[in-house]
């Protein structure tokens, strides 16, 4: 087996890449994040940081940070799937509510406003982004991540490239 640092590194990249589509569509768009949009994003940023942290470890410790990403990516999955829960069901709310104050008082929604502070309605009727809701965008890429990371935790290293 090849070195998987540069799958590491593709895994942190797509989560900083996603964080900024998320961006996009609070600057531009104007579509504020929930509580539920909040908590993805921060699961993405722990998938990315965990990638990063497994692309500067050697071998045998990338599979720790290969395994806690996948824990945060079904976590980012389970929300979003909570969140298409509740987008499919308008009586069920999540804002207003403790989790949206506590969110808010979070150091990072101090430090990073626009990124992490909740603003807006889960039930939103936001259009859909190439066909689906950004919901059904966050799930599919927490699975795919999860996916390429479950690999990595599961390669076998052979002897000679153990420290590269």
């Amino acid at each position: 087996m090849k070195s998987s640092k540069p799958v590491f590194l593709l895994v942190a990249l797509v989560c900083i890449a996603l964080l900024g589509f998320a961006m996009y569509l609070q600057i531009v768009e104007e579509m504020q994040p929930c509580p539920l949009c909040v908590i993805q994003r921060y699961m993405f940023v722990l998938v990315a940081a965990f990638a990063l942290l497994g692309y500067f470890m050697p071998l045998p410790a990338r599979r720790a940070g290969a395994a806690l990403g996948v824990l945060a990516a079904l976590g980012g999955a389970g929300t979003a799937i909570w969140h298409l829960y509740v987008k499919a069901h308008p009586g069920v709310s999540c804002t207003t509510d403790p989790l949206e104050t506590a969110l808010n008082q979070l150091p990072t929604a101090k430090l990073w406003p626009q990124m992490f502070t909740a603003d807006g309605f889960c039930s939103a009727p936001w259009p859909p982004v190439f066909g689906l809701q950004i919901p059904t965008w966050s799930l599919i890429w927490f699975v795919l991540l999860a996916l390429v990371l479950l690999v990595q935790v599961f390669a076998r290293a052979p002897r000679s490239t153990i420290w590269k």
